[in-house]
């Protein structure tokens, strides 16, 4: 089943509802695809992604900026249907991203979401949604966000994807300002509380705001690879919480068909991010 959105969703609205919301008794997942056809990229926040991540402003769109633009959807898909968990301390856990050819910023693309899969995890359950950009109907992008929802019972054995290769090392320090959280939530829309400050954070059992797991992904592919490339594919896997603000390392290493990365705490003891980038 399609619902069809004729413009993007409003967070606010959604968040508003999210919060008053009631999570479904159901064992499922709805099947519905969101859909909004005709989607351009927004020019100006584009280029404010480009700014706080690190990557150049270009004629081509960096490989992970269409995941902020499906966010809304993903949050729409979320509280709109009727998922066993709210979408307040949803946690991500993984982002894989694969485009097959570049994407020009003044393209037009149809946009769709939908979940592809619940799991039980040791913390909870885990749920998988697939956003698509297609062109001319041909699917050109495709991201898959892993969410972790803290407390929630889902039947079987739990699941947990093989952990990728994290290299250790020097590598390159970064200074992660405070404020990061609330910039990339300015940019991308993303307010869970998780990342604004300290005092919200706590409501969801952190000490200190935590830094968005695309934030970091992102920053760290554009310290890898500049431009994005016209074919390629990026995993990450989300580690322990990067708080704000923090000195961590980003260590990259070179592999036979792209990097391996990790983003790591200071003294190196405690990996924030594993990632691998893979060019054909």
């Amino acid at each position: 089943m399609e619902r069809i959105l004729t413009s993007a969703p409003s967070l606010g609205a959604l968040y508003a509802r999210a919060l008053v919301s009631r999570p479904s008794r159901s064992l499922d997942f709805p099947r519905v695809r969101v859909v909004q056809r005709g989607v351009r990229f927004d020019l100006d926040q584009l280029a404010r992604f480009c700014r706080l991540t690190g990557f150049p402003v270009r004629d081509t769109v960096p490989l992970p900026f269409p995941q902020v633009v499906g966010f809304p959807h993903q949050i729409d898909l979320m509280v709109r249907e009727a998922f066993p968990f709210t979408v307040a301390g949803v946690l991500h856990l993984g982002q894989e991203i694969a485009q097959s050819r570049a994407l020009g910023v003044g393209e037009e693309f149809d946009l769709a979401v939908r979940a592809v899969g619940m799991h039980a995890h040791r913390r909870g359950a885990t749920v998988d949604l697939l956003t698509e950009l297609s062109a001319a109907g041909e699917v050109v992008w495709t991201g898959r966000s892993r969410y972790l929802a803290r407390g929630v019972r889902w039947p079987g054995k739990p699941v947990e994807a093989p952990k990728l290769p994290a290299p250790e090392g020097e590598g390159t320090l970064w200074r992660v300002p405070a404020d990061t959280g609330r910039r990339y939530a300015a940019v991308s829309g993303d307010r869970n509380p998780v990342h604004l400050s300290p005092v919200t954070a706590r409501a969801f059992g952190f000490g200190r705001a935590i830094a968005h797991g695309m934030w970091t992904a992102s920053r760290a592919l554009a310290d890898l690879a500049g431009p994005a490339p016209d074919s390629a594919r990026y995993e990450v896997q989300f580690g322990a919480p990067l708080f704000l603000s923090s000195s961590v390392r980003h260590v990259a290493r070179r592999t036979e068909d792209g990097w391996a990365g990790a983003v790591r705490s200071r003294d190196g003891q405690r990996v924030h991010l594993a990632a691998r980038l893979t060019v054909p």
